[in-house]
């Protein structure tokens, strides 16, 4: 009897979690996040500086809308390719391109490099992104995958802490050939990490007549109208996001100016937040299986959403940045037990396609929050619409309890023959 799961296998066929991968995993999305981070401050900075405003919404555009267009399709290519070929090879060109935009960012100043870069990493980021999410799923055991995903989270929430200042501190010494440099060795050590925790992964054996790429990008829907406990995960979380994107970037610094406490006031109450958050997902690293799931998901989402009430409604500065010190202990909690109950809630072999509708939704969540909640506000005010983020955020732990009084926490989902378009993993390596 082993401790290490086989590669390949499904989790729950192991009886432990395979922590020198998930090892590998981390320090690799740590080098990768926080590069990636580094390279978004220096090159928004950049952008300013050479066109202003404008300049800076054509290199966002650039990165943000094809990375959310080809996610849907990288979920498709890791449930037809495997996570490995996709990691491998699309990781291994972002090298190469990022290496090439230090070549030419150090010899031509103008944007069309910026947005050209921008552009490539956006549709990359997107290809491998579902690919990274079925990754722990395949390492770590049912029960224990609550876990693995505290620990993922931590990172998740150290990169931009720890990539936002790197960036800045590197437009300052070397400008973006600089940034973009470092960017480039963080994707490096990602590239030799994923080939380490993919290692004799399975592919799935090439259907004679499947259905098109086209098609198959369309499965994470699919399986979202066929599956209603994944349904209800995804609601939950998805309802989560959208609740705490806009009180956090324009609800937070509009209430400090109003109040007179400051652009100092914000950074307090989200570094108190932000450890409150690490915090309690070290714990959740450590103690997550034995949380029962109704603590994580339900008692901690209706705390999040009280949490968030009286964030709009405390007196001073120091009293809302404890409120928020308070609000990312659940958080920490709260947030990986979510994309683990989604992750469990997945059918066999479209765990790429279920990650792609996933990680979607959390993109899709910034703009459609900033875009409903900022006009409503003009109606009801700050602290009317901070209230009114508070309810959207109850709505999270109703959906997550309806989805768990569908099955227990920790079942593993059978396929279903009428949402199943590839056939299941062989022992054929990448």
């Amino acid at each position: 009897m082993g401790t290490t799961p086989a590669a390949g296998a499904p989790a729950g066929e192991a009886s432990a979690v395979d922590w020198r991968r998930v090892s590998s995993l981390v320090i690799g999305q740590a080098a990768v996040q926080a590069g990636s981070f580094a390279l978004l401050i220096a090159m928004s900075w950049t952008a300013v500086q050479l066109g202003g405003r404008e300049a800076v919404t054509y290199v966002t555009l650039s990165a943000t809308l094809p990375r959310a267009l080809l996610l849907l399709f990288g979920g498709a290519l890791a449930d037809a390719l495997g996570p490995r070929a996709v990691l491998l090879r699309a990781t291994s060109v972002r090298v190469l391109v990022l290496a090439a935009g230090v070549a030419v960012t150090a010899t031509t100043e103008s944007l069309w490099p910026l947005i050209a870069v921008a552009l490539v990493d956006g549709v990359l980021l997107g290809l491998t992104g579902p690919a990274s999410g079925v990754l722990l799923p395949r390492l770590a055991p049912q029960e224990q995958l609550g876990r693995a995903n505290s620990l993922f989270s931590m990172v998740l929430r150290l990169a931009p802490i720890a990539g936002s200042p790197l960036g800045a501190w590197l437009v300052v010494v070397g400008g973006l050939p600089v940034a973009m440099t470092a960017a480039a060795v963080g994707c490096a050590v990602w590239l030799a990490c994923a080939a380490h925790v993919t290692h004799g992964m399975t592919r799935p054996e090439r259907a004679p007549q499947g259905p098109s790429l086209l098609r198959r990008s369309g499965d994470g829907f699919r399986l979202l109208a066929a599956h209603p406990r994944l349904r209800w995960m995804f609601v939950a979380c998805f309802c989560m996001d959208l609740a705490f994107l806009w009180p956090a970037e324009v609800a937070l610094p509009l209430r400090a100016a109003d109040e007179g406490w400051g652009v100092g006031a914000v950074a307090m109450v989200l570094s108190v937040f932000g450890a409150g958050a690490l915090a309690s997902a070290a714990l959740g690293a450590a103690l997550a299986h034995r949380i029962p799931a109704h603590t994580k998901l339900v008692v901690t989402g209706v705390g999040l959403a009280a949490g968030m009430a009286a964030m709009a409604l405390v007196p001073s500065a120091v009293v809302l940045a404890a409120t928020a010190g308070v609000v990312g202990l659940l958080s920490g909690l709260n947030g990986p037990a979510l994309v683990t109950a989604y992750q469990q809630a997945v059918p066999e072999g479209r765990m790429g396609a279920a990650m792609s509708t996933f990680a979607l939704s959390g993109i899709g969540a910034a703009p459609l929050s900033l875009a409903v909640f900022s006009p409503v506000s003009l109606s009801l005010g700050v602290t009317g619409t901070w209230l009114l983020c508070a309810g959207l955020a109850l709505l999270s732990p109703v959906a997550a309890a309806v989805a768990l009084r569908g099955g227990a926490a920790t079942a593993t989902p059978r396929a279903d023959a009428r949402t199943r378009t590839a056939p299941e993993p062989t022992a054929t390596s990448v």
